[in-house]
């Protein structure tokens, strides 16, 4: 598998063997991973971290996987797979109805799971993984993770490098605050706009000629920001 911009995926199943064989077969496929044994717990690391991917079990002690996706669908469109032991039409037409993007019915195959993950990552990435991006004189490396600038390296936290990648996936576009927050920092993040803005003014002063006069990052009035790159 061709898998060279590492990409976190939030595995929510109760039965926790089997969410730990599978984080262990996705981690040998290049992915990160994180389990979740019920939904207060998947709400605990949505709220911390932004993952690209869901795998997403119906059934929880304390709650069903259709809450989760329907609180992530206010604020995320982070692909989600639902898989359950649930055999009815009902719960695989409401999960496609709530948001989900794909249905797994239990017993599945490890094979089977990784080629949908794979797939839905494609639809919902494309193959920035082995693509370098980039506007002027800047050049970004997913897959090592690297900026230069005119050929020079730039220092980047990370927070700071997802945040530019998510401004670059959309160029020439604007992204609204509320998902530039749920994509770098989690769907269920508590991390105040403030916090966004100062990130935004990190960036400029990395890689603008002139911060306080920005020609690619620029600020779309009560909306978010946008990288504009017209060349």
């Amino acid at each position: 598998m061709k898998n060279e911009s590492v990409r976190r995926i939030l595995i929510v199943d109760d039965e926790e063997e089997l969410a730990e064989i599978i984080a262990e077969m996705l981690e040998g496929c290049g992915y990160q991973t994180d389990t979740a044994a019920s939904m207060s717990s998947a709400y605990e690391l949505l709220g911390g971290k932004a993952y690209q991917l869901i795998l997403l079990d119906i059934g929880l002690p304390d709650g069903t996987g259709f809450e989760i996706c329907e609180q992530l669908r206010q604020s995320s469109h982070v692909p989600v797979i639902f898989a359950s032991a649930r055999k009815t039409e009902d719960d695989r037409i409401n999960s496609f109805d709530i948001g989900g993007d794909d249905f797994l019915q239990k017993p599945y195959s490890m094979k089977e799971l990784l080629s949908r993950v794979n797939a839905l990552m494609r639809r919902a990435y494309g193959d920035e993984g082995g693509q370098e991006l980039g506007f002027g004189s800047v050049r970004i490396d997913p897959k090592s993770r690297t900026v230069t600038k005119a050929g020079k390296a730039v220092p980047m936290a990370q927070r700071e490098f997802d945040l530019l990648c998510c401004l670059c996936r959309s160029k020439n576009a604007a992204v609204s605050k509320e998902k530039l927050l749920s994509e770098v920092w989690g769907a269920f993040s508590e991390v105040e706009p403030s916090t966004l803005t100062v990130h935004i003014r990190w960036l400029r002063e990395k890689l603008e000629d002139d911060p306080a006069d920005p020609k690619f990052i620029k600020t779309v009035w009560r909306l978010g920001y946008m990288l504009e790159d017209r060349s």
